[in-house]
């Protein structure tokens, strides 16, 4: 099973976005689409095909055969519909500038369906670069979608973005080597961690977190409260407490024990555990980051229809079950938990009672969706961060 696949690569954040805010005054056409010109003749009727982009390890396969999709073998075999599958997306940045061009100047990405982390769909929500999606086309979307997942600030209603999977951003840490308890971000800054912490080296990943162990409402912070989480980083680095920063590597110095505590995601953690029970994953006291890797279709698709039905069918909570009893992602069909819990095989049926899978009610009243980094927030808040954590 994978370890969380959207981090594979180091973030390249403000470059993109300072080509976007000056391309308007350049002789480039202004980035935004207005939503009659998003769509396109539909051929979905008579072209049963479509074509999907995903994170690598993001999906299903057979046990004997990893070039086979169970999942998406169904879906073809139940609609006749042929899907081009790929593997393409590797950095949200990275994917954004390969597709970005024909977006900004009104033409075809090649592509029907995406999946990108909510604060980039947010960026694409922003600029029009996304359809609408004809909910009521979609059943099992409308009927099982987490109500958590349902409404986050950028996307109101989920009107452009359906979550392909969601996962938390919390604390883990090594108990037996540690000796105690992690509960808070504020133990994070205990003096017997000096040097034993690291924190996720993307902005976008990281602040929020931060933010909420200073009982911040992070689904309205502000500026000040950004500012804040920067004061108290800077001097936690000048004073050597925090080791350093990191992307998805931070699961080596966790299971070496180099580092005893640290940012990091729920979908490695179920992972790593499955090799070491010492090391635990806590939503802390404060509450932490709920967040998901979305599914939109981009403008100019020429397949519309088909993609909307392929979307909806990963709603079926038998399918969101096998899909989650792969990725260990938190799952975005709460009913998938019945069926898992129904599973003749012990270990499957297990995976009903995991907490990073499926939040139980007490986790649940903790787990926040973060308001989004705004475009004329980004350039100054990225420059700021990045210059602490070395990018």
């Amino acid at each position: 099973m994978p370890l969380t696949p959207k981090y594979l690569a180091p973030p390249r954040r403000s470059l993109l976005l300072a080509i976007l805010g000056g391309v308007a005054g350049c002789g480039v056409p202004a980035a935004y689409v207005r939503p009659g010109e998003r769509a396109v003749d539909d051929l979905s009727a008579r072209q049963k095909r479509l074509s999907w982009a995903n994170w690598p390890l993001y999906i299903d396969t057979d046990d004997e055969n990893p070039n086979r999709r169970p999942t998406l073998e169904a879906f073809e075999k139940r609609t006749g519909i042929s899907v081009t599958y790929t593997e393409e997306i590797n950095d949200n940045d990275e994917f954004f500038g390969k597709i970005s061009p024909a977006l900004m100047n009104h033409q075809q990405t090649g592509r029907d369906l995406i999946v990108m982390s909510d604060w980039m769909c947010a960026r694409f929500v922003r600029l029009g670069w996304v359809q609408r999606m004809d909910r009521a086309q979609q059943p099992n979307v409308a009927e099982h979608l987490d109500p958590l997942l349902r409404s986050p600030a950028f996307d109101p209603g989920r009107r452009f973005t359906v979550p392909w999977q969601s996962g938390i951003t919390g604390i883990a840490y090594n108990r037996r080597k540690l000796g105690r308890e992690i509960r808070s971000v504020a133990d994070l800054w205990a003096g017997d961690l000096k040097g034993r912490v690291t924190l996720l080296s993307g902005l976008d990943e990281a602040f929020a977190l931060l933010m909420q162990g200073n009982g911040v409402d992070i689904t309205r912070w502000t500026a000040a409260d950004f500012d804040r989480v920067c004061d108290q980083v800077e001097r936690y680095v000048a004073s050597g407490h925090i080791r350093r920063f990191t992307g998805n590597d931070y699961t080596k110095d966790l299971v070496t024990g180099d580092v005893l505590a640290c940012q990091a995601y729920s979908g490695d953690v179920i992972q790593l555990r499955a090799d070491n029970t010492d090391i635990r994953f806590v939503v802390p006291e404060e509450g932490a980051e709920l967040w998901s890797d979305s599914l939109m279709i981009p403008d100019r698709a020429l397949h519309k229809r088909n993609a909307e039905r392929l979307v909806d069918h990963y709603y079926e909570p038998e399918v969101a079950a096998e899909l989650a009893a792969w990725v260990n992602y938190v799952c975005p069909v709460p009913a998938a938990r019945d069926v898992l819990a129904s599973a003749r095989d012990k270990e499957t049926a297990a995976l009903a009672e995991n907490a990073l899978i499926f939040p139980d009610a007490e986790m649940r009243k903790r787990l926040v969706i973060a308001r989004d980094i705004t475009s004329k927030e980004r350039v100054g808040f990225a420059k700021r961060w990045n210059a602490i954590v070395g990018l």
